[in-house]
């Protein structure tokens, strides 16, 4: 029930891995890994998971990861295939020390900041194509490629993924409980979600659990479960006709007036505005 550890393999001739995922849909699978992770989405959409942050994804989503990040992407239904460009390297790629150099220092904090993982929104589209395109570069070519991309992110603006309550890479009995409740919830946060049962499956009283879960990722299990929820809902407003009424029982609220305050405290808007704003597919 934890995340999988894995290990990406480097091809021989180069310190680091770039490659096109592409698959019918991407799948959960939570996962962590000790390189940083560069993520450009090229095709379909879905919910992207990042520590304990639910965000909805589009083409055009690119995001930095830190070490030891949890993260994964699960894709909704559609006829196309998903596609994203990945590239993953460790800080001493290029030795060690490397990013410590005085010139490479807007390098060094924007490599920082990806502990909490980092969105980029309106990223141009030439860096973008250079994105897309360090996996069809040879080796050489890929290397500066890749350090030009990391100095122009430097520039972007970018926003952080996680609160500040979230530690990257928490103790291994802390990330086990957590993990265990992340895909739980996954699965279940359209249903009723009761803190006793919630707490079971870590075997924890409600009252200890409710503290651990807060102090491990900075926000109630509630905040969490509505993260999900909206995130939900966000999917089926754009992606189907259904009522606002459907929209709110699909995503588990039971009562609309709550699902419209939740609605507005995430997304900064009703529920029938953000669905003007992203016209159904």
């Amino acid at each position: 029930m934890k995340p999988r550890y894995e290990r990406p393999g480097v091809p021989s001739g180069t310190t680091f891995t770039c490659f096109t995922r592409r698959e019918r849909c991407f799948d959960f699978a939570w996962h962590f890994h000790r390189e940083y992770e560069l993520t450009l989405i090229s095709a379909g959409s879905g919910t992207r998971y990042v520590g304990t942050t639910v965000e909805r994804y589009l083409p055009g989503d690119l995001v930095l990861l830190g070490p030891d990040l949890p993260h994964t992407y699960a894709s909704e239904p559609s006829d196309r295939p998903s596609e994203a460009a990945v590239t993953q390297f460790r800080h001493d790629f290029l030795g060690a020390g490397f990013f410590e150099l005085p010139q490479f220092g807007a390098v060094h904090d924007l490599l920082v900041g990806s502990a909490r993982g980092l969105s980029f929104g309106d990223v141009a589209p030439d860096l973008q194509a250079d994105i897309a395109g360090l996996p069809h570069l040879t080796a050489a070519v890929q290397t500066t490629r890749l350090l030009d991309v990391l100095h122009r992110l430097a520039a972007a603006t970018a926003t952080p993924i996680t609160g500040t309550g979230y530690a990257a890479a928490p103790s291994t009995a802390v990330r086990d409980r957590i993990d265990v409740v992340v895909r739980y919830l996954q699965k279940a946060h359209t249903e009723p979600v009761l803190l006793d049962e919630v707490a079971a499956l870590v075997h924890m009283s409600p009252t200890s659990f409710s503290r651990f879960f807060r102090r491990a990722i900075g926000c109630t299990l509630t905040d969490y479960v509505n993260q999900l929820r909206v995130e939900t809902a966000c999917r089926l407003l754009t992606t189907t006709s259904l009522p606002v009424t459907e929209v709110a029982a699909r995503s588990g609220y039971r009562n609309l007036a709550n699902f419209n305050r939740r609605f507005r405290e995430l997304k900064s808007m009703r529920p029938t505005h953000y669905r003007a704003a992203h016209p159904t597919r």
